[in-house]
Parts: C-alpha cells; structure tokens; sequence
C-alpha cells in the first residue's frame, strides 16, 4: 500500500506481525516526527498503525512537511 491523498490528508495504515512489532515502530516514528517537530495523527489497534498526515498550522491541508514525514515513516517501516 501507499500513500493516498484524501480528505486533505496522506493516510495509510502499516500492519505487523504483532503488538510489539507495531510498537517498536511507534517509538521510532515518534523521535522522528519530534525532531521534525511534526506529530502526526496516527492510530493504533493490535498489530495495525494508521496514518493520517495534514499540516494544522497551514489549515489542516497536506503540506510539504507532511510529504516528508510519509517518506521518514516509509524508510523506518522499510528498515
């Protein structure tokens, strides 16, 4: 799955092969999403986290900054 734009957000939604797995890879997202002081909206049931990126200082529209905080979130999920 990729990326897609609706809504005025880049959704998507990782699957693991558990709970602990799912959350490793939160942990690693949030120091990420914290050095580039960008926090996403994101979800987290069992072993899925899903994804939803807008920029709220720009009024809630996808953004550039949201563009490349998809592509930090890949190269961790890729890892």
């Amino acid at each position: 799955m990729i990326w897609k734009e609706e809504n005025n957000k880049l959704t998507r939604t990782f699957e693991f092969k558990d709970f602990k797995e799912a959350f490793a890879f939160m942990v690693q997202v949030a120091a990420i999403a914290d050095e580039m002081d960008h926090h996403p909206e994101w979800t987290n049931v069992y072993n899925k986290v899903s994804f939803k990126l807008s920029t709220h200082d720009a009024g809630d529209i996808v953004t550039d900054k949201d563009r490349e905080l998809a592509k930090a979130i890949d190269r961790i999920a890729a890892s």
